[in-house]
């Protein structure tokens, strides 16, 4: 059987199946991992994208190569449009590796409200439960900063007891732009706990001090952990010293 006709025949998914271990081939030739891929491009069918979006999970070395087929992976599955969305959500859903790929692939073909609720539902189903890679947690979350959508208030806040310190610093610094009142107590609650991090008590006075918020009901707790060239003032609120 010739080369043509082992790819000429089935459906798009199994022609993707029979390409997978040439196009997620770390190490070997190139050359016969990218003609693969851009077999998989060919096909032009949402059956290659879960195949595609595996080459997002692992780099190659020289790192221009690996950014070169990256690059021509993220167009041939954008080339897709809508048709693209439902296999990337589903890769989203399921793999904590190359989340910031499949977000940049929603953001492209999907409009601003579209990719907020994809954001959003998922950041809402892994919740701040314990995850291996917090990763994924960290690129949603990131996404949302300076976004201002009601959505993003509500799905934030239970971040802030994630058991990963930088899931809760990028929740911290994402609620910083927000400004999302309901926040506050949470906020100073974790402020205040006697396990938090250092660092992560460093964010939280930032935030504070972003905000505006208050420390009505946690002063004397606030007052006991504040910076060097910190106060908190008359209203309740913490200021840079000099400020």
């Amino acid at each position: 059987m010739g080369l043509l006709d082992f790819f000429g025949g089935g459906t798009p998914a199994d022609k993707a199946q029979r390409l997978k271990a040439k196009a997620t081939q770390k190490y070997g030739d190139a050359a016969t991992r990218q003609k693969a891929l851009q077999q998989l491009a060919e096909l032009k069918h949402p059956d290659a994208v879960p195949v595609l979006m595996n080459r997002f999970t692992f780099a190659v070395d020289p790192q221009t190569t690996d950014a070169e087929e990256k690059q021509h992976v993220f167009e041939a599955i954008c080339d897709l449009e809508k048709d693209a969305v439902p296999p990337v959500k589903a890769f989203l859903t399921r793999s904590d590796a190359a989340s910031s790929w499949a977000l940049k692939i929603l953001d492209t073909v999907l409009n601003p409200d579209e990719v907020m609720a994809v954001v959003t539902d998922e950041l809402q189903r892994l919740g701040a439960n314990y995850t291996r890679d917090p990763e994924k947690k960290e690129v949603l979350i990131r996404f949302l900063e300076g976004k201002q959508d009601e959505r993003v208030g509500p799905v934030l806040v239970p971040f802030l007891h994630d058991m990963s310190d930088d899931v809760k610093m990028a929740a911290l610094k994402t609620l910083a732009s927000l400004k999302y009142e309901p926040a506050r107590e949470p906020l100073l609650t974790l402020l205040t706990a006697d396990e938090t991090a250092k660092r992560v008590q460093t964010a939280c006075f930032a935030t504070l001090i972003e905000t505006g918020f208050t420390v009505q009901g946690f002063r004397e707790k606030v007052e006991a952990k504040l910076p060097e060239g910190t106060v908190v003032d008359k209203s309740g609120a913490v200021k840079k010293r000099g400020s």
